[in-house]
Order: C-alpha cells, then structure tokens, then sequence
C-alpha cells in the first residue's frame, strides 16, 4: 500500500478528494488540481499563496482548479476554471 507524506495542511482537500475518488471508483483528471486546508466539519479554509498557486498550475497546464473560497482570485486567469468551495460536500460535487 502507498502512502502520501503531507507537510502542510494544503493538500488536505486534494488528499481527502484522492481518496473519495478511490471509493467510488473514479479516476479524477490529470488536469485538475485542488488544494485547501479541510476543518472537522468539513469546512475549506484557505491557504497561503493561493493565486500564486493557481497560476502556477495554469502555467504547467491545468486546466481546473478546486479552491477554498477565500482563495479565489479576484480576476480571472487564462487557461483554468477556478472553482470555488466553502464544504467538502461542495469539493465532492465538483469532481
């Protein structure tokens, strides 16, 4: 079995979405990124760096972007849809 060492609470979102994926036997895209610090009632709190992070990924094509709410950007970046999310129930519905 794999394992995946997590150093910041940013790859929490993308960790619990990799998982919930598995279950249900879904394959989430190569172009998609996601990122977020998930709290115990499932809420999506921001991070550090979000817009650098994002257009980042649009730079190393990725083409969608699951963010916390708090870190979407004001503007909008070619080449990635950002979707914005306050709940993990949210996150789950937009893979």
């Amino acid at each position: 079995m794999g394992r995946v060492k997590n150093s910041e609470t940013s790859g929490d979102l993308a960790g619990l979405l990799a998982i919930v994926s598995k279950f249900r036997n879904y394959s989430l895209t190569k172009e998609l990124i996601a990122f977020g610090e998930v709290g115990l009632s499932g809420e999506i709190r921001p991070v550090p760096n979000g817009l650098d992070r994002i257009t980042e990924a649009a730079k190393h094509g990725f083409k969608r972007a699951i963010v916390p709410k708090a870190n979407m950007p004001k503007h909008k970046i070619v080449g990635i849809e950002v979707v914005p999310v306050s709940r993990l129930a949210e996150a789950l519905e937009a893979i």
